[in-house]
């Protein structure tokens, strides 16, 4: 199936048109398709099908289908695995299957998950399910050591070997009520609201979740003392749709990270507009140089931002770098009605990544992290239309008004520059 041309965006007037490439004939579809593909190290996968899931509800409501109908296996890895909530649901489903004679398999992160109570896991195991803590923290008490920060940070589920869920949710309450605050009674008896959590997933079917399964059998046999066996966990796939999609995935510690390479290559290839949402924003000067390259030669780049964070560092960290970006007409936006934590990225109208990689060190170096990414005009279309909604809800920087923030939150960046390879 031909790709379509880059589809522009008529939903938000802060999206427009991008001159870049007037008066010169454009190239194919195809051989920009190719150019923005270039920096993969795995060629394209065809034939899958791959369905977009916004927020936490309707995350959870897809898995728990999915969960339902499985009949060999689950095999679930999620950097934080909470007790209460989604996470209380999820154990009821997979205590179900296993006792349906399903082989259900969970590997968590010990840091992500360390609120967690031992009893839950507890309970997992004696339903039958096989747990697995990647790198514990009795392993690893150091705060200062290298192992210490190898984390787990996939959000990755696959079943019966057909079907794959990847992206930025966690099972966790914070996803409860989706985007929507949620409020809660304060001692006084007052009531307030807590910001709820945006969030982006995808559901895939076809010959790629193939691959998805042998990244998490990889990690389990590294990690797990219980054998995994059986054809089962490979069945034949068929072709499910016509999208063209690879899996870039690392380890965590290692130096080489496909999803960073594959994302600077279709940035630095660009000739329209690169839409990049993120949670944690602390770029490496090569990615920097990139988005700064991009917009001098006029292509439109737009970063969508937190305005809240669960954590202060990175998005002090993340805003010492505003000036540069904004100098070289780099579109800022932040959002302080929810806590941002979708990582995605949406190139040309043809390039898509959705997955758990954030642009901070932290994914780059130190995590396990796994990013879809999908040629495809049409998913690139539905994206394009769910970051114009999300403009709509956010604030944009203005350079000036940025260049006069107080002297404090200046000193909260240098602080937390000073510790961005950790962050």
């Amino acid at each position: 199936m031909p790709l379509a041309a880059p589809v522009s965006l008529r939903l938000s007037s802060r999206l427009r048109p991008s001159p870049a490439g007037a008066g010169a004939a454009p190239p194919s579809p195809q051989d920009h398709a190719q150019a923005l593909a270039r920096g993969l190290t795995v060629p394209l996968t065809p034939g899958n099908r791959v369905e977009l899931l916004q927020d936490g509800p309707s995350t959870y409501e897809a898995m728990f289908e999915a969960i339902a109908a499985a009949r060999h296996h689950v095999n679930l890895e999620s950097y934080i695995l909470e007790a209460d909530g989604p996470g209380e649901e999820f154990a009821r489903r997979l205590i179900d299957r296993a006792a349906a004679g399903v082989c259900v398999n969970v590997l968590f992160d010990g840091f992500g998950s360390i609120r967690t109570p031992t009893r839950f896991f507890d309970r997992l195991r004696a339903g039958g399910v096989n747990v697995c803590e990647y790198n514990p923290l009795s392993r690893a008490t150091n705060l200062l050591s290298r192992a210490f920060h190898l984390r787990d940070h996939r959000k990755l589920m696959v079943v019966d070997g057909r079907i794959g869920f990847i992206g930025g949710v966690n099972i966790s309450s914070v996803y409860s009520s989706g985007s929507s605050p949620i409020a809660h009674r304060e001692r006084d008896g007052g009531a307030a609201a807590v910001p709820g959590w945006r969030d982006t997933h995808v559901r895939v079917e076809g010959p790629i979740v193939t691959h998805f399964q042998r990244l998490f059998m990889r990690h389990w046999v590294r990690h797990s003392t219980i054998a995994l066996h059986g054809a089962g966990y490979y069945p034949p796939l068929a072709a499910a749709g016509t999208q063209q999609v690879a899996l870039a995935a690392c380890d965590a510690g290692r130096r080489r990270n496909p999803f960073y390479r594959a994302l600077l290559g279709a940035i630095d290839a660009a000739q329209h507009r690169v839409l990049l949402t993120t949670a944690y924003l602390v770029p490496t000067r090569r990615l920097m140089r990139s988005l700064v390259n991009a917009a001098r030669r006029g292509v439109e780049v737009h970063l969508l931002l937190p305005g809240i964070s669960d954590f202060w560092a990175p998005l002090a960290a993340g805003r010492s770098h505003y000036g540069r970006l904004l100098r070289a007409g780099v579109h800022l936006h932040e959002r302080h009605d929810t806590l941002l934590h979708a990582k995605t990225c949406v190139i040309d109208g043809l390039w898509t990544t959705v997955g758990s990689s954030n642009l901070d060190w932290r994914s780059f170096l130190h995590n396990a992290e796994a990013n879809l990414i999908v040629l495809d005009a049409g998913l690139a279309q539905e994206m394009e239309r769910v970051y114009a909604d999300d403009l709509a809800r956010a604030e944009e920087i203005d350079r000036a008004a940025w260049a006069r923030r107080g002297w404090r939150q200046r000193v909260a960046e240098t602080i937390a520059r000073r510790f961005e390879f950790f962050l």
